[in-house]
């Protein structure tokens, strides 16, 4: 189950969820948490959603009509009766699907609905009591994540489908082109996590295109880690094997 932000944030570090559907065999919901703040465009852009989910493959999920409101950290201060609401909202959908593993923004993602959306999740997490368990994955995109744990790497007919997908998203596209932009981003993973996720000074995996995760688990209440160093996951490895 993704968590994205925004209509475009589960393609956009969707890399992973791409391959456990295509490789594993996993069901992936896709669930907009937001559909943007410019209340003329969020019809267009659920509907946008739902066309590049039907692409890709995910399966779209809508929270609330129009998308959740006020997803950042100076409104959970200020109307923590909405935010309550909004927890409340994302902890009943976790406990309907009971998903394996979770993705969502990192703590540090910049963005304020990216921050936001971070500590819904993790809130929602918190509601749910010490029985429920699930896999959380940490996706970066606005702002670089400080202790990614995997490497993984994706093949150049991912990225093209990952691009593909994002084109469905044509309002957003004439305000930035940033579908154009993924396959750089998703290069200078590999620079970077090289040495964020396998060590400073080791080499660097022949990959082309890569994407970083942090990789935790959920339970007992809070995070506890699952891998006792970093891993690269190269496109022929078993992606299955990272969340057994």
């Amino acid at each position: 189950m993704i968590f994205a932000p925004h209509p475009d944030d589960e393609v956009i570090t969707g890399g992973l969820p791409l391959r456990l559907l295509r490789e594993a065999g996993w069901r992936v919901i896709a669930v907009a948490v937001t559909q943007g703040s410019n209340a003329a465009r969020q019809a267009e852009r659920w509907r946008e959603f739902v066309a590049c989910c039907g692409y890709i493959g995910f399966e779209p999920l809508e929270l609330a009509a129009g998308g959740l409101r006020g997803v950042n950290l100076a409104a959970r201060g200020a109307d923590p009766a909405r935010w309550a609401t909004g927890v409340d909202t994302v902890a009943a959908v976790l406990a309907q699907h009971a998903p394996k593993a979770i993705f969502f923004p990192h703590a540090g993602d910049w963005h304020v609905t990216h921050v936001g959306t971070h500590q819904l999740v993790v809130d929602a997490l918190a509601s749910l009591g010490d029985a429920f368990q699930t896999y959380t994955v940490e996706a970066e995109y606005w702002g670089a994540a400080r202790l990614p744990n995997v490497l993984l790497e994706l093949s150049a007919h991912d990225v093209a489908e990952l691009v593909a997908a994002l084109s469905f998203y044509a309002g957003e596209m004439r305000r930035n082109p940033y579908h154009l932009t993924l396959p750089a981003h998703l290069i200078d993973g590999v620079r970077r996590g090289a040495e964020l996720v396998l060590g400073q000074g080791r080499p660097s995996p022949a990959f082309t295109f890569a994407a970083l995760y942090r990789v935790r688990r959920w339970q007992a209440g809070a995070f506890s880690p699952v891998l006792a160093e970093g891993r690269a996951v190269a496109a022929r490895d078993s992606v299955a094997d990272l969340l057994p």
